[in-house]
Order: C-alpha cells, then structure tokens, then sequence
C-alpha cells in the first residue's frame, strides 16, 4: 500500500511545492523513516505526478535538511542525531529570541491580541491534553510571532529550523507537566511583547526554547535508561548463573 497518496491537482499552489510539503510531511510523520532511500520513479507513482516535480522537491529538501544526496548512491531520508538537534536548538534560540525582540517593536495592537487568543486556544488543549491540537496551535503561534517581527527571511528560516525538529516536538508535548510549561511560557513571552518590552520579549523567546531544549534531553536520557535496564533485565534473566 503507497504510504504517499496522490496530490490534488486543485490547488493554486505550483506543483512541485505540493511534492515537496506531502516529501516533508511523511518524513515528519515517520511515514518515511531515516536513513529510507527516496526512489524518484516509486514516489513519483505513488504522488501521481512526473518525475521532474520529485526531482525539484528531493533537491528542495536536501536544502532544508531533511534529505542527504551521496554521491552514486541517490537520495536517503536525512538521520538527525541528538548533536544535529541541539545544534538547531542553538541557533533557533538567538533567531527565536531576535524575532521576539523585533515583533515587540513592530507587531500591531491586533497582532498582539491575536496571540492572546491563541493563548486561550492552547490552554484549552493542555487541559484535554490533545497533544496534536497542541501542536497545531504552537505553529501557528510561533508563525504569528514570526509575521510580527516584519522580516520574512527570518520567519522562514526559524519555520525550517522548527520543521527539521518537529518529530521530536511531539515526544516532548506529549507530557501533560511540559505542555503546561510551555503554556506559561508563552504567556511569558505575549505579556513582553504587549508591554513592547524587547528585552524581555528576547529573554522569554530564548528561555522557552532553552527550555524545550532541556525537555527533549531529558526525555532522551529516560528512555536510554530504561533501555539499558531493561537490557540488563533480560540478560540477567537469560543467564541466571
């Protein structure tokens, strides 16, 4: 069974930026795992579209980090170890905590409000604890916060930042205690930029990303752990002597 479905032709967006997003979004949903070899005939079947379309998109997300082209041996899903994710945390907190600073100076009265309401929306879903409401609602928050700093290029490299992480956004607020979490944080940051505060705005940006940051970590130590005790357990079981 394809694992893509075929691309709806009615939309006005260009074709090959269709291929691309349906690429990214079965790589981010683990539809196509890391270290899978991308085949162009076998996605361009299942996507039902030309070859040249899927060529475009593989070399656009090559670019964004989520494809590894190797020389005489083709495309392969890019396998993003612990290093690669904390070195995008690293950038993404200063480019975070700037595009907070800037929307604190150029974000409109309406725009504020609006995050304000998304505020409401979020809380709703860490009291259900829907994890993909959640989510939505983040992207759409930090998308918002980054249309506010008026500096396009900046918006759309913090979007790619977020997207080469975002299979790991989902362990991380899966836990009831970091969704709450980062509801305040986010308050933090909204009741900064409503005060037009740009320092503090930069603060609470970095910190909430710091923050993340820390929670990922520490979710990755917890499953090693109870690896290796499970490990332990069943070689204890196996070798009683």
């Amino acid at each position: 069974m394809p694992r893509l479905q075929p691309i709806q032709l009615h939309s006005y967006k260009p074709l090959r930026e269709l291929v691309f997003e349906a690429i990214r979004e079965a790589i981010l949903d683990g539809r196509l795992a890391p270290g899978e070899r991308l085949m162009e005939a076998q996605l361009a079947e299942d996507l039902g579209v030309s070859r040249t379309p899927v060529r475009e998109a593989i070399r656009q997300l090559e670019l964004a980090g989520f494809v590894v082209m190797i020389p005489r041996r083709g495309a392969y899903v890019a396998d993003i170890s612990l290093k690669d994710v904390a070195d995008v945390f690293e950038i993404r907190g200063a480019l975070e905590a700037l595009a907070a600073s800037l929307a604190a100076e150029r974000a409109s009265d309406e725009e504020i409000e609006e995050m304000e309401r998304l505020l409401v929306e979020i809380g709703k879903a860490v009291e259900e604890r829907n994890v993909e409401r959640m989510i939505e609602l983040d992207t759409r928050f930090h998308d918002h916060l980054y249309r506010s700093s008026r500096n396009e290029r900046l918006g759309q490299i913090l979007s790619t930042l977020r997207e080469q992480i975002q299979r790991f956004r989902t362990q991380t607020l899966s836990n009831p205690a970091r969704m709450r979490v980062a509801l305040d944080e986010h308050r933090a940051l909204v009741e900064a930029l409503a005060a037009r505060d740009a320092e503090a705005a930069a603060r609470a940006a970095a910190q909430h990303i710091e923050s993340a940051e820390n929670s990922l970590m520490q979710l990755n130590y917890e499953e090693r752990q109870a690896r290796a005790a499970s490990s332990k357990g069943d070689k204890e079981r196996n070798d009683p002597t």
